[in-house]
């Protein structure tokens, strides 16, 4: 059950994207006794496999096949996150609409990201009413204390999206994590983030062991999810621990006025 009042709500376009990101930094909070919310927008059911039917894109029914999971795909994924959250200490909730492989065209059911490429590309023009949907939706969000939304590094349409629907609702209130594994190169982010002639300030939150841990165990809870990343378990932690090393714990970013 949600509470009343959260010291942050952490905004994910996926159901795995902020215990991959920055579950590190959850955990600690949630250990430290704040209440943190964990929201994942694209966490809906796809009407079209809910009603049995199998018009779904090629690319969609290739990812299907990737994760594995025969029936109620995306219920299975939800329960997923459900014990991602558990580890983490953190609550949860899940927003209807669907991941951006599902969305397309109401009358022709022609999908709006249909390949590997389309998915890092620029956001579909008939998606900008999601957009404003959402930043409306987000206030209704119970009150909090932190709003903390995806960088959108590597530019995955459903980061974008998120990352611009908060932006418009929240302004310069937002706090920002680093998208992983798209951040995979620290200068990289650094680059990218200043290239837009903003000017960005961050903190870095040091990680203990129990605290890395968690993440790892965490993001190991999306079993479905994780070949699109990572070799095995071993490796899973070997990268994570890797990235968290080379930045010295999880950053958080914001814009300065």
């Amino acid at each position: 059950m949600n509470k009343d009042f959260y010291d942050a709500i952490y905004l994910a376009p996926h159901l795995d994207d902020v215990a991959l990101s920055c579950g590190g930094q959850v955990s600690l909070r949630c250990q430290a006794g704040e209440s943190v919310l964990i929201l994942t927008i694209m966490a809906g059911d796809n009407d079209k496999i809910v009603a049995g039917e199998t018009a779904i894109s090629a690319f969609a029914q290739s990812l299907h096949d990737r994760w594995q999971l025969a029936n109620d795909i995306i219920a299975q994924r939800r329960a997923e996150d459900i014990t991602a959250c558990q580890i983490l200490g953190a609550d949860y909730q899940h927003w209807e609409i669907p991941d951006c492989i599902y969305r397309g065209e109401p009358e022709t059911a022609a999908a709006y990201y249909n390949s590997e490429e389309s998915l890092w590309g620029p956001i579909h023009p008939q998606e900008n009413a999601l957009i404003e949907g959402l930043a409306t939706r987000f206030a209704d969000l119970p009150p909090h204390k932190e709003i903390i939304s995806p960088l959108a590094l590597g530019n995955h349409v459903d980061h974008q999206i998120t990352r611009r629907a908060a932006e418009q609702h929240f302004g310069t209130k937002l706090c920002y994590y680093e998208d992983y594994p798209y951040a995979a190169a620290v200068r990289e982010i650094e680059l990218q983030l200043h290239s837009a002639g903003i000017i960005w300030q961050n903190k870095t939150i040091p990680l203990t062991n129990s605290e890395l841990q968690a993440r790892c165990t965490a993001v190991a809870a999306y079993q479905s999810q994780l070949s699109t990343f990572f070799q095995d378990q071993a490796d899973l932690t070997r990268q994570i621990n890797s990235f968290v090393e080379q930045v010295g714990g999880e950053r958080i970013w914001w814009q300065t006025k």
